[in-house]
């Protein structure tokens, strides 16, 4: 299932998946990878500059992680184009969930704004049943 945010033009698209081969159950580690789709479908030029998570472990457990850019780069997208990437999350419970955003700049006018990323649920699959 897609979660979809927008923000001033700025469109996130969030894909979670499983990763079993990586997980291990009986150590309470379980990882996720989650694919994000950044469209630019404002009339400016933007770049991504900083990113800012919250991640939700089922025990109560939160934390936080901010940082430039993302994966090492900091994307300026034209109106039109679209920046992907995925990246990776590891929890201590079968079900957790991410929310967060990132900081904009429009570069004609260097405005900043901050892109909502959808809370998006990391669940194991079995647990759906």
């Amino acid at each position: 299932m897609t979660t979809i945010a927008i923000t001033a033009g700025v469109k996130v698209s969030v894909i979670t998946e499983y990763q079993p081969s990586y997980s291990s159950p009986l150590q309470e580690h379980y990882v996720f990878t989650y694919r994000i789709r950044i469209e630019n479908n404002s009339d400016n030029t933007v770049q991504l500059l900083r990113r800012q998570w919250y991640i939700y472990d089922s025990n109560a457990t939160v934390r936080q992680v901010e940082g430039e850019g993302v994966i090492g780069l900091q994307p300026i997208l034209e109106p039109g184009e679209v920046h992907e990437y995925v990246s990776g999350c590891n929890l201590k419970t079968s079900v957790g969930k991410m929310v967060g955003n990132y900081l904009m700049e429009r570069l004609i006018d260097g405005k900043q704004f901050y892109a909502e990323i959808p809370e998006f649920n990391l669940i194991v699959p079995y647990r759906l049943n």
